[in-house]
């Protein structure tokens, strides 16, 4: 099984431009996917994507003919939104803190998609790999921003975008089916502390 890549999701070298309708049918239907595989996991029920996105179960075959295609889309997606979304949240909300917060919570969301990515693929490992790295590359220069804008660019590297992405990641690993545990209340936690601890970090020793 051979997944398309994150920039060659078609087999005809000339793909003709999608009409507008078209995009945006195809939008909405990431978008009620996305939110499916949140709430229900990447094994959710096509109907319940279908009903969500008010559709025919044929309208999504007809854009993603199986569930790899569907779910490698639906993971390219919400990376393009989370790569809008950092300097989208910097203009919109003024707070560059608040903004890291926002971002990492969305992150924590993507992540939900991403975890369940190794096993919708199946055997295809060059296929995982390639949308990982892509995943890496657009949206580490994001956090990296991100940082740099709330904790100034002499202290931000001390935790580098890539850093706190593994933290955050690394927290999201367990705890799925444990109601005892609250990933995105950690991750919370952890981006607070990486707020306040480097602006400690600055603060002068006293007298």
């Amino acid at each position: 099984m051979t997944t398309p890549g994150p920039l060659d999701r078609s087999t005809d070298s000339s793909p003709r431009p999608k009409r507008s309708d078209a995009k945006r049918n195809e939008q909405a239907l990431l978008d009620a996917a996305a939110a499916v595989f949140v709430t229900e996991g990447v094994d959710a029920p096509v109907r319940l994507i279908a009903e969500r996105a008010g559709v025919g179960m044929g309208t999504i075959y007809r854009h993603f003919p199986t569930r790899p295609a569907l779910v490698a889309a639906v993971y390219q997606h919400q990376v393009e939104a989370l790569a809008e979304a950092g300097p989208a949240l910097l203009r919109e909300l003024g707070d560059p803190a608040v903004a890291l917060q926002r971002w990492a919570a969305g992150f924590v969301e993507f992540l939900v998609t991403k975890h369940g990515l190794a096993g919708a693929l199946g055997s295809d490992a060059q296929g995982v790999n390639t949308l990982h790295q892509y995943f890496v590359d657009r949206l580490v220069p994001v956090c990296d921003d991100l940082l740099d804008a709330a904790l100034g660019p002499d202290t931000s590297g001390q935790v580098s975008g890539y850093m706190l992405m593994r933290g955050i990641g690394n927290l999201c690993i367990v705890g799925d089916n444990d109601s005892r545990y609250d990933a995105a209340r950690l991750v919370a936690l952890l981006v607070a502390g990486v707020l306040t601890g480097e602006r400690h970090d600055r603060d002068p020793e006293p007298d």
